[in-house]
């Protein structure tokens, strides 16, 4: 059985990286942290690729672009919990220094993906002055 389009986009497989690297981070905290910001961190990750493939399915190139447009925010809100995990001491260096490059590649794939989306040129409108 082939793979759908979406699993063999760099974009999907780098959203797949990121979500499970800080799921393996995040096991390891206490129950409060895994509670508090684990979750929303894991939820903000997961939802990344999660749009990705759902857009990907929808079948118009309008709703694949409002879906990729929610997974990138979907990575912000990875970075703001991510932050809020590193302040509060959850995220050591070597986590950071693992994590931080794949979503500074996510960001701009996410874009370079969303600009690929549906026709490549659009039509000038003739006028004509009489």
């Amino acid at each position: 059985m082939e793979r759908p389009g979406f699993q063999k986009l760099r974009v999907y497989w780098l959203a797949e990286k990121v979500s499970d690297a800080l799921w393996v981070m995040i096991t390891e905290w206490t129950s409060f942290s895994r509670d508090t910001v684990g979750k929303q961190l894991v939820r903000a990750a997961d939802s990344i690729g999660a749009n990705i493939a759902e857009g990907a399915g929808r079948g118009l190139y309008q709703d694949n672009r409002r879906f990729v447009k929610i997974a990138r925010g979907s990575l912000n809100e990875t970075l703001h919990f991510l932050r809020r995990a590193h302040c509060r001491g959850l995220v050591s260096k070597e986590q950071t220094l693992t994590i931080k490059p794949l979503l500074d590649e996510l960001g701009p794939k996410l874009n370079a993906y969303l600009k690929s989306i549906g026709p490549t040129t659009q039509k000038k409108l003739r006028t004509t002055d009489n």
